[in-house]
């Protein structure tokens, strides 16, 4: 396959889209190298790959650098995360894109299906939304895939042995964790959240809902940041680490009624809804870094609020949803979405069988992604 045209990157605005996705996969340098021995290994030839997945810059390095392996991919997006720009280049690159940027769940449903419908043999899924589909309607010659979020990881163990294919989660590799949902995500809610209001985070009190991986890292850069922090976590332990890391952690209500920011990152459903809106301050403003648009209740809250409380992006994930949306930072994602290629290989390969249904990373495969990253 032709590599995407590398011409010179003119940054009179980051607004010009094309440009910056040239940028990211300039940028992308861990994926540039796996691409080029894709080219040679040809490790998805005759394989169809289709994912649902955020469409930005990043992921369009991502699905490139399969399309170098010999994949045919086929894509669809998540709900209120798509970006046309990023449809067009795909598009201009041999993937196949079904639908675009939406926020409605039924118009995304029909995309889902039509998706899963192509029978593709490797699935990349962000959520459980593509394995959920194929369990309603399974098709012969699925090899297995990837799963890239927790929330689609607490999803789909329940149905391990339906599916007993391998299913690689990428969120639950240490890499993973600690590069892109500490570091990254800590990073790029703390500048969506102020590219957005266009406030200050200066003696805010902020609190955050969940202190895993991510929470940590918002909790975090909102604290150097000069914000208070307060943290809501319902697991006795990570309540304590968070209090040992420094953070106030006090009861649910009493965080909700401190708050000028409070932010959810949990994985949950329904974690701040109308009913909290007693507790909450006039001008509160509300943000969900988690996944799926169903942490807060944002179309409850927004009806009973008349206008006392903000929930940005409409309770989507407020990183990649918004005006000029841009995520996590290109070096995280690359790290990321190395682990996504060489998963997808394993499988492609059958190194991993139906043992590795819905597990971590493979061990060899962290350490040579994280080698190869080092060694940059």
């Amino acid at each position: 396959m032709e590599r995407p045209r590398k011409g010179p990157l003119v940054f009179l605005s980051l607004i010009v889209r094309v440009d910056r996705i040239d940028w990211v996969i300039e940028n992308c340098r861990l994926l540039g190298e796996i691409g080029e021995q894709f080219e040679r290994t040809q490790p998805f030839r005759g394989l169809a790959i289709g994912t649902g997945i955020h469409l930005e810059p990043k992921t369009v390095a991502l699905l490139l650098t399969l399309r170098r392996g010999g994949a045919e991919v086929v894509a669809t997006g998540n709900l209120n995360t798509t970006q046309q720009s990023a449809i067009d280049y795909l598009s201009a690159h041999g993937v196949r894109v079904i639908g675009g940027p939406t926020s409605d769940p039924i118009e995304h449903d029909v995309y889902l299906w039509e998706l899963v419908r192509t029978r593709p043999q490797l699935l990349l899924d962000n959520g459980g939304d593509l394995f959920v589909r194929y369990l309603e309607e399974p098709y012969d010659g699925l090899l297995g895939g990837t799963e890239e979020t927790t929330s689609g990881r607490m999803r789909l163990e329940p149905f391990r042995d339906r599916i007993n294919l391998p299913l690689l989660v990428i969120n639950d590799s240490p890499i993973k964790q600690f590069a892109e949902n500490r570091h990254a995500v800590g990073q790029s809610v703390l500048e969506s959240f102020i590219r957005i209001t266009n406030k200050s985070t200066n003696g805010k009190r902020v609190t955050v809902f969940g202190y895993g991986a991510c929470g940590k890292g918002v909790a975090a850069n909102f604290r150097n940041a000069y914000s208070v922090v307060s943290v809501v976590e319902r697991d006795p332990v990570a309540r304590l680490e968070a209090m040992l890391d420094g953070f106030l952690v006090p009861d649910r209500d009493d965080a909700l009624r401190s708050a000028d920011v409070v932010i959810t990152v949990t994985g949950a459903e329904g974690v701040v809804t109308a009913a909290d809106l007693p507790l909450l301050k006039d001008g509160a403003i509300l943000a969900n870094a988690g996944h799926f648009p169903r942490e807060i209740d944002a179309a409850g809250i927004t009806a009973a609020a008349e206008g006392r409380v903000t929930v940005l992006t409409d309770g989507h994930m407020v990183n990649l949803a918004g005006p000029r949306p841009l995520g996590n930072s290109i070096e995280s994602m690359d790290l990321g979405f190395a682990l996504q290629a060489r998963c997808l290989e394993a499988v492609a390969l059958g190194t991993v069988g139906p043992e590795a249904c819905v597990i971590p990373v493979p061990r060899e495969i962290d350490e040579s992604v994280a080698a190869a990253f080092v060694a940059l």
